[in-house]
C-alpha cells in the first residue's frame, strides 16, 4: 500500500486542462443533440431574462413575490450559463477541453447558484406563508430590507460553500489522467481523479450537501404546512381557491427541483451510475431552467396581464 502511494506521487502531474467526457460519446448524436440544447439554451435565455425585465418593468410587479421571482430567474439564467455554452462548444469540436481555471470558476459558479437556488425557493415559501397566514402584516413584515437580507444571507454563504469546496478540491493533486467522466466540472466527477484520499473531502461536501438539501427542504414543508392548515380554515371557497392559486406555481417549481435532487441523492449506492447523475444533472442544469418561467408565464395570472400589457405598450410604440 505504501508502495502504491509513493507510485501515485510520483506519477500526478500538474493538471493545466480537462477532457469533459460529454452527455454522450456516439458521434451519430452529437449534432441532433447540439440543435436540441441550443433551442433550449435559448428558450432559457429569453424566458428567464424576459422574466427579468417584466418583473422590473411592471409596476403591478413591485412586490415581494416577484422580487425573489426576479432572483430566482437570474440565478437559472447564471448556472445555466455557466455550463449551456460551454457544453454546446463540446458538441461540435473533437476533443471536450476545459481549462484548469475555467474548471475552477464552473465549478465555484454552479456551486453557488445551485445552492442559492435551494435557498430561494425556501424563502419564497416562507413569502406565501406570510402572505396567506398574516395578510395584513405582509407589507410590514416582508420589507424592503428584509427582502434583500432574504436574498443576501443564501448568496452570501453559498459563495463561502462554493470556495471551500473548489479550494479543498483544486489543492489537491490529480491522477495522470484528466477525463472527467461528466459534461460539466462538478465535485464528485472531480473526486473520482483526484490522486490523494478524498475521503475528508468527499465527508464534507456530503456534509454540506445534506445540510443544504434538509434545511431549505425543511422550510418549504413547515411553510406549506402552515398553509394548508390556514387554508383549512377558511370558509370561503373562493378564498381558498385564491390562496391555493397563489402558491400553485411555487408549488410545481418546488416539486420538480427537490424532487430531481432527491432521486439523485437518494438512490441506493449499487445503483448509482455516473450515467444517471448525468441524466439528472442535465434535467435540473438544463431543464428545469427552462420550465420555471413557463410554470410562472401560464400559471400565474398577474405574470400573463404584465406580459400582455408589456406587450400591447410595445404595439403602441410601433404604431
Amino acid at each position: 500500500m505504501e508502495e502504491m502511494d509513493k507510485w501515485n506521487k510520483t506519477t500526478s502531474i500538474q493538471v493545466t486542462e480537462f477532457i469533459l467526457m460529454g452527455i454522450t460519446d456516439r458521434p451519430d448524436l452529437q449534432i441532433p443533440l447540439f440543435f436540441v440544447f441550443l433551442i433550449n439554451y435559448l428558450a432559457i435565455v429569453f424566458g428567464n431574462l424576459g422574466l427579468i425585465i417584466l418583473t422590473n418593468i411592471d409596476s403591478h410587479l413591485k412586490t415581494p413575490m416577484y422580487f425573489f421571482l426576479r432572483n430566482l430567474a437570474f440565478i437559472d439564467l447564471g448556472y445555466s450559463t455557466a455550463i449551456g455554452p460551454k457544453m454546446l462548444a463540446n458538441f461540435v469540436v473533437e476533443e471536450n477541453v476545459i481549462s484548469y481555471t475555467e474548471c475552477a470558476i464552473q465549478l465555484v459558479i454552479f456551486v453557488t447558484l445551485i445552492i442559492s437556488e435551494l435557498f430561494i425557493l425556501s424563502v419564497m415559501a416562507y413569502d406565501r406563508y406570510v402572505a396567506i397566514c398574516n395578510p395584513l402584516l405582509y407589507m410590514v413584515i416582508m420589507s424592503d430590507r428584509m427582502c434583500y437580507l432574504l436574498v443576501a444571507i443564501p448568496y452570501l454563504y453559498s459563495t463561502f460553500v462554493a470556495l471551500l469546496v473548489t479550494i479543498m478540491i483544486f489543492n489537491s493533486s490529480f491522477w495522470k489522467s484528466n477525463i472527467i467522466r461528466h459534461f460539466y466540472c462538478d465535485s464528485l466527477p472531480l473526486l473520482n481523479i483526484l490522486s490523494s484520499d478524498t475521503k475528508d473531502i468527499a465527508l464534507i461536501i456530503l456534509s454540506l450537501s445534506a445540510f443544504n438539501l434538509v434545511f431549505s427542504l425543511l422550510v418549504v414543508l413547515v411553510s406549506y404546512g402552515l398553509i394548508l392548515m390556514a387554508i383549512l380554515r377558511m370558509k370561503s371557497a373562493e378564498g381558498r381557491h385564491k390562496a391555493f392559486s397563489t402558491c400553485g406555481s411555487h408549488l410545481t417549481v418546488v416539486v420538480v427541483f427537490y424532487g430531481t435532487l432527491l432521486f439523485m441523492y437518494l438512490q441506493p449506492h449499487s445503483s448509482h451510475s455516473f450515467d444517471t447523475d448525468k441524466m439528472a444533472s442535465v434535467f435540473y442544469t438544463l431543464v428545469i431552467p427552462m420550465l420555471n418561467p413557463l410554470i410562472y408565464s401560464l400559471r400565474n395570472k398577474e405574470v400573463k396581464g404584465a406580459l400582455k400589457r408589456a406587450l400591447e405598450s410595445q404595439c403602441k410604440c410601433l404604431t
